[in-house]
């Protein structure tokens, strides 16, 4: 058999372009393709060129010279049209320039393959078909945008989104849908063009049934369905199932990840379609980019999924209500793509009374590691609350437990898989430190019997709206010595007051330190004049990533982003008279640097203050008497400020009480002397003052009234 009648039995024409000479060679089947007899004909160049469309032939001309400047093949989609201008059909046309050796005009012969499009082509359903060179170009320029597309998916539901939306060159599909495969069952993933509940019969199906998706999957290649016909033909178990949804064409393709067949993609068209080999090359390429969306979604569903249930379970429930007190609490996280790590709050009941423990903390690290030592370490402070023990011996223990995990794991050798070289460093045996504030609560009284190894101080706003930082005593974070001391500072939660726990997340986050993010949060916590917790939790939460967040960035350049764990804690108030403002402190005669602590304590106590003399007054003459305890007497000095009042109109009273019943005496110093000076002071500058002897000990106090000079209690 000849080459020609080969090539005539699958309709496909040959043609020869002689460029210098002007004409055009066609055998018969090209002659019949260009609308002429068919037979072997030889046109001029204007004759040929009256048998296409104007603005193919001149868009074509340009695909022609550019495959002969590169020396690669010429690919082009033309319409042909009769003698009264009417498209008969279009082709795509094939061809090779050759060089030949001629010395006039442009030295080029064009030898090619022409055949019929079946199918109406891109844009001909409204009347215009552009040229191939431009559905070529509008081909790449869509799969580009389509990938793009796909990449940004971040879920499931985005995916289909995505794919719902792309409008492929020329045969855009009018319905959609995705198979998933669950063991032997055929699932639908997501569905488009189609009413609700319509995919009713094809959830949940066999994949061994005769449906082109399921045959998909067994075989894990393409089925193309041109034609209802072809449809009821090859599936007629399945083709009443299908009828009503009054399509003409169908095209089911494999979804592969790495080899895996994991399901179907079926688009389904009103129109025609013949499925030419471009149009195949397109639903496959747009089939592999939707398979690799839905495996990256699934898999960071699946990460986002396990983190939610590592948080939920991991973070606990506020549980019983506590007697004459209010919580709320919040976790929010925010340092990296895990949504869990090494921040947690607790609240713990403890044995023998209605106490409770709050505990508030931070693992160093944002990671799987730092939430599996918060979760031991969670167990661990719960274990050793249960035993009873006093908040020191808590914090003790536990900070013993942290440092020994870190001792086993150094003398196993390295444990994760990924790490055998002998003395790699991994960072699953480098140690981790943890902060942590552990707070003991009486309901009855409203004591708070705090230890705290390194975490930020509490935050006290009282019941007149005043937030201040609480001083107390502190150690080590846990996990950096084994043996560690932690002493515990005692606090009364007046009634109304309200206590606020967080971790540095809170306070630093937006390129703050400690000193600018706590006077951002301070307006925060003192103007929000809501009772309910909730609220206020809400709003902190909101000051530091809300949208007016971003204008109130910090001074550090370094922007860092970190978890919160929020715990705020409130004494209900009786409603017959306004509870006084309040501190105490006990200074050791160890550490009598803690002086300067009383003084700063008093001036944050007076913060609001009407007279600033007043307040100088009284933090010097807090300072001489907490000094001369420190010098005469051999034991501690115990400082109660308390503040009473409506603001205007209030009363300080300081009392500094110590275990010596030796009172202090009236002296005339002289001009050199450095002592002597306290009793002159107070009789100078307070409105009150006096001197208490108890059973065992004595108390020097003095009042100061605000503005109002009369004393609410005469001595």
């Amino acid at each position: 058999m000849r080459t020609e009648d080969v090539l005539a039995a699958i309709a496909t024409g040959l043609w020869r372009w002689d460029n210098a000479a002007g004409l055009v060679t066609l055998d018969a089947e090209a002659a019949r393709l260009f609308g002429l007899p068919a037979e072997p004909t030889v046109l001029s160049e204007a004759a040929m060129r009256a048998r296409l469309h104007p603005v193919d032939w001149n868009e074509t001309y340009g695909i022609i010279r550019l495959a002969v400047a590169e020396g690669t093949l010429a690919e082009a989609h033309v319409r042909v049209v009769g003698e009264d201008g009417q498209i008969i059909r279009t082709i795509r046309s094939r061809s090779k320039p050759l060089a030949t050796e001629r010395e006039y005009g442009e030295d080029y012969e064009l030898v090619g393959t022409v055949q019929e499009i079946v199918h109406p082509h891109a844009g001909a359903l409204t009347g215009r078909s552009p040229v191939a060179g431009d559905w070529r170009r509008s081909r790449e320029a869509f799969l580009l945008d389509a990938g793009r597309a796909l990449a940004e998916a971040r879920s499931t539901a985005e995916v289909l989104r995505v794919a719902a939306s792309l409008s492929m060159p020329g045969f855009s599909p009018d319905g959609l849908a995705v198979f998933g495969v669950e063991g032997e069952r055929l699932t639908i993933i997501g569905h488009h063009g189609h009413e609700d509940g319509a995919e009713g019969p094809f959830t949940d199906m066999s994949v061994s049934t005769d449906y082109p998706a399921a045959e998909v999957v067994r075989t894990g290649r393409a089925i193309y369905l041109a034609t209802p016909r072809e449809y009821q033909d090859r599936y007629p178990a399945t083709w009443p199932l299908v009828r009503r949804f009054e399509r003409r064409s169908w095209a089911f393709v494999p979804l592969v990840v790495a080899g895996r067949t994991m399901g179907a993609w079926m688009a389904a068209f009103k129109h025609p379609v013949t499925f030419t080999p471009d149009e195949r090359s397109v639903l496959t390429t747009v089939a592999r980019m939707l398979a690799q969306a839905l495996a990256r979604a699934e898999v960071t569903e699946t990460e986002r999924e396990l983190s939610l249930g590592l948080q939920r379970s991991m973070m606990p429930t506020l549980g019983p209500d506590i007697p004459n007190m209010s919580v709320a609490a919040r976790y929010v996280p925010t340092g990296g793509g895990l949504q869990v790590g090494g921040d947690w709050y607790d609240i713990i009941p403890l044995p023998g009374g209605n106490k409770v423990a709050l505990v508030i903390g931070d693992v160093q690290g944002h990671d799987v590691r730092a939430a599996g030592l918060m979760g031991q370490l969670r167990i661990a402070l719960r274990a050793y609350a249960a035993e009873g023990h006093r908040p020191d011996a808590v914090l003790s223990r536990a900070s013993r437990f942290l440092h020994g995990m870190y001792e086993f794991s150094t003398a196993q050798g390295p444990t994760h898989p990924d790490q055998s070289d002998e003395g790699e460093n991994s960072d699953y045996t480098v140690p981790r430190f943890a902060t942590c504030l552990y707070m003991e609560v009486d309901p009855d009284s409203g004591t708070l019997d705090i230890a705290r190894a390194g975490h930020p101080d509490p935050v006290i706003r009282s019941a007149d709206g005043i937030a201040l930082i609480r001083q107390t005593a502190g150690g080590l974070p846990l996990g950096i010595e084994a043996d560690s001391d932690y002493p515990t500072t005692r606090v009364v939660l007046e009634p109304g007051d309200t206590l606020m726990l967080c971790t540095d997340g809170l306070i630093e986050t937006g390129g703050h330190d400690m000193l600018s993010g706590w006077t951002r949060l301070r307006p925060v916590l003192e103007n929000t004049t809501d009772t309910s917790l909730e609220k206020l939790a809400d709003a902190l939460v909101e000051a530091v990533h809300g949208p007016g967040s971003h204008y109130t960035t910090g001074p550090l350049a370094d922007r860092r982003e970190d978890d919160i764990a929020l715990l705020l804690l409130s004494r209900h108030s009786s409603p017959a008279r306004r509870p006084p403002r309040r501190t105490v402190l006990t200074i050791a005669q160890a550490e009598p640097e803690q002086v300067a602590d009383a003084r700063r304590q008093l001036r944050d106590l007076l913060h609001d203050w009407t007279d600033e003399e007043q307040v100088d007054s009284a933090v010097l003459m807090l300072s001489e008497m907490a000094t001369n305890v420190l010098v005469h007497t051999d034991g501690d000095a115990v400082l109660i400020a308390e503040a009473a009042g409506d603001r205007g109109n209030r009363r300080l009273r300081v009392e500094v009480a110590d275990a010596s019943d030796e009172l202090p005496h009236r002296r005339r110093p002289g001009e050199l002397a450095s002592s002597g000076r306290g009793l002159l002071l107070m009789e100078m500058l307070a409105d009150a003052w006096g001197v208490d002897p108890r059973g065992e000990g004595k108390s020097i106090w003095f009042e100061i009234y605000e503005e109002n000079p009369t004393p609410l209690s005469p001595k």
